[in-house]
């Protein structure tokens, strides 16, 4: 469901009052605790019990930020990108494809899976809901406060509001995580960070040819292939992948195709051109969230209001970009793109709607590596523009096809950001890193009067909001690749066009959500153990919260006064024997408002408390592997932020097996949720739950999937 700028909608402003000190922490004790921390990492790593592995593996910097243990799999291409965000002072991942390859990785939720602090949840088909640190989670749909991005061009809409069924895993090399104001790499300034998908190259792909065939439970039929070739100093990446699925519940069809092309020219070391385009054709039918009554009595079924109205959506998008490396000396290094991208809207829900957008944009970055005063430094700095137009009309749903017009406007939105952040070793081991964003965003909208509609109107609008967002933080790095990190940020996201519902009188009042966020973290490998924990805290003023009207209004928006977003994430992979590894991810989110005039200190809804995944995987020597596997969802998750009800938690178990006959041909089995528990996946939100709220979207039953792909 795409709920942006409906016309006429009703807003609410929250009311507010000065709060007073909350029951958790404070900012100041989480400084404290970052200072105490940096004090005593040397010593602490120092006494720990397993003595550092004296292996080449061990001393690399890139082994301390995944959520695995290095391995001889992993190609060199992955392992640079960990180096390179291995220079952050703060929470960062990177995920590669051969983490996920050998399951049936469908969309971000099955590529993030083991990525610490990434909560991503499918709601149905490609829809997946994706937060970090409770970034948008009061979204009703869709993706806000996070940039999702491939190769740096985003998928996010130039007003911000973005969406997950655009990204293929097959055609991403490695995706990397930058969890909270770690992003600053992408010029932005939000909550949830960043998330960027790397499309292969024909360098790195890893083969020249690759065919896979999966599929299983619900209809499911995927047929993908690529093509990987490099001659001289060109090189091409092609590829395309087509997928169909009943689903699990009635009204889940889906018809998929993705498309990309990476054409790369070398010029020499660190000197490249290349073009990439990607593209995508989505046709997936809708079946809704179910109240509580609904659930129970089946969870398969369908809403009846999305049944009757063929609620889908369709889309087709096309994202090209023409982008360089370059290095101009031993210690500067350039990287920019331009980039376009094109998408056309077909989305039958509560009335259909039409839409097409054009976004385009450029970004540089210059990478420096030198000395400051006889100190070993590096900085980066740049800038980034964006810029789009979105053409929306609304119809009556006539079953799907459209009726009679009921809304037409255009909205413009335009941002720009310049970025850098500077690193300098006052010790060997000891970094003071610094860096700060200014940005702004301007919002153009304007509506136009349908003849006997009487709730359209004729309006201009436009808004601009600017902000300077600093940061601050400290690396401490051992001999041994670990690293202990502190930082602080600020975040400010302002409005897009869905949040600020404009009416005849213009937008509603909504503010910038703004934010000071402080995190301290550890990460780096000990004997089996390779870990990477971050606790966090940030708090809010003016959130941007959304919760269900009615059936015809799908979400309205108002500014909290004060919230409180704090937790842990961790991970822990434990090379038990040889042949054995046990990999585990933790998650604890406590997402809260701040003596609330209306709701005190009530949790807020959708994120669970705590959540859980673990996987033993056994590896024998002869090709074949298995690996069963949890994830638990081990608190109950609120619906509604006056909390009178909740979302049952949940555990399901899970099974991956593969066997690699030869070099050439590999085979899997993933077969999910092997009890066949009936769990509530993913929720909405209400102001308050009735019987009639209907915000519960079910998790899948059982299944069983399987593949073959064939590499030469």
């Amino acid at each position: 469901m795409n709920a942006r700028a409906l016309p006429g909608a009703p807003w609410i402003i929250h009311g507010r009052r000065l709060a007073a000190e909350g029951r958790c922490i404070s900012m100041k004790s989480l400084l404290l605790a970052t200072t105490a921390a940096l004090a005593f990492a040397p010593a602490a790593l120092a006494s720990t019990a397993f003595a550092a592995d004296t292996t080449a593996d061990a001393t690399q910097v890139s082994s301390v930020i995944v959520t695995a243990r290095p391995n001889p799999e992993d190609p060199p291409v992955v392992a640079d990108a960990r180096k390179r965000l291995s220079e952050t002072p703060g929470a960062v991942s990177v995920i590669s494809q051969e983490s996920y390859i050998n399951r049936q990785t469908l969309a971000l939720d099955d590529m993030l899976r083991d990525a610490p602090g990434v909560y991503a949840q499918r709601k149905w088909g490609g829809d997946i809901r994706v937060s970090i640190r409770g970034s948008g989670i009061g979204n009703a749909n869709h993706n806000r406060g996070l940039l999702i991005a491939q190769d740096g061009v985003p998928l996010n809409e130039a007003d911000g509001f973005g969406d997950t069924q655009i990204a293929d895993p097959l055609n991403t090399r490695y995706a990397e995580v930058y969890r909270g104001g770690n992003a600053l790499r992408f010029g932005g300034a939000l909550l949830g960070g960043a998330i960027n998908m790397v499309t292969p190259t024909g360098k790195d792909a890893g083969f020249q040819n690759r065919i896979r065939l999966d599929g299983g439970s619900y209809g499911l039929a995927r047929q993908h292939v690529a093509l990987a070739r490099q001659s001289g100093d060109w090189d091409v990446f092609v590829a395309a992948t087509n997928q169909t699925s009943q689903g699990w519940r009635s009204q889940s069809q889906q018809n998929i195709q993705f498309g990309s092309l990476n054409i790369g020219r070398s010029f020499g070391e660190d000197r490249e051109v290349r073009f990439i385009v990607n593209g995508s054709n989505i046709n997936q039918e809708i079946p809704g969230s179910l109240t509580l009554a609904q659930f129970n009595a089946n969870p398969r079924q369908s809403s009846a209001g999305n049944l009757a109205n063929d609620n889908g959506r369709n889309q087709r998008g096309v994202r090209g970009s023409l982008r360089t490396t370059w290095r101009l000396d031993d210690s500067l290094v350039f990287e920019g793109a331009v980039y376009a991208v094109w998408k056309d809207l077909d989305h039958p829900i509560f009335q259909v709607i039409d839409q097409q957008s054009r976004n385009y944009g450029a970004f540089g970055r210059f990478d420096w590596d030198g000395e400051i005063g006889g100190k070993r430094a590096d900085a980066f700095f740049g800038a980034w523009y964006r810029s789009g137009d979105l053409d929306s009309n609304f119809y009556v749903n006539n079953r799907g096809g459209r009726g009679a017009p009921t809304s037409r406007t255009l909205q413009n939105a335009e941002a720009i950001d310049v970025f850098g952040e500077g690193r300098v070793f006052v010790t060997d081991q000891v970094a003071i890193v610094a860096g700060a964003t200014w940005g702004q965003a301007k919002r153009d909208y304007q509506s136009f009067a349908i003849p006997g509609v009487a709730s359209t109107f004729n309006l201009k609008a436009d808004k601009t909001y600017d902000w300077v967002s600093p940061r601050i933080g400290l690396l401490w790095q051992g001999e041994g690749g670990d690293q202990v990190f502190a930082n602080l940020t600020r975040s400010v996201e302002p409005p897009n066009f869905g949040s600020m519902s404009p009416t005849n009188i213009g937008f509603a009042p909504v503010r910038s959500q703004k934010a000071w966020t402080g995190e301290v973290g550890a990460r780096g490998h000990r004997g089996p153990f390779t870990y990477d924990v971050t606790l966090y805290r940030a708090e809010l003023k003016g959130e941007m919260l959304q919760y269900t009207v009615n059936p015809s209004i799908p979400a309205s928006t108002f500014n909290a006064d004060k919230t409180l977003h704090q937790g842990i994430e961790a991970a822990l992979d434990w090379a038990v024997a040889p042949q054995w590894r046990i990999r585990q991810t933790w998650t604890y989110s406590d997402f809260r408002f701040k003596d609330d005039v209306q709701y005190g200190d009530n949790r807020l809804p959708i994120v669970p408390k705590t959540f859980y995944r673990s996987e033993v995987r056994y590896d024998d020597p002869r090709g074949w592997f298995l690996a069963p596997s949890v994830e638990w969802s081990a608190s109950d998750q609120w619906i509604d932020y006056r909390n009178t009800k909740k979302a049952p938690g949940y555990a399901i178990l899970n099974l991956n097996a593969g066997w690699k006959v030869n070099d050439t041909v590999s085979l899997f089995l993933d077969a999910r949720n092997l009890t066949d528990k009936a769990y509530v996946s993913n929720t909405g939100a209400a102001t308050t739950w009735t019987a009639a709220s209907a915000v519960l979207w079910p998790g899948d039953g059982r299944s069983v999937f399987g593949g073959v792909t064939v590499s030469f």
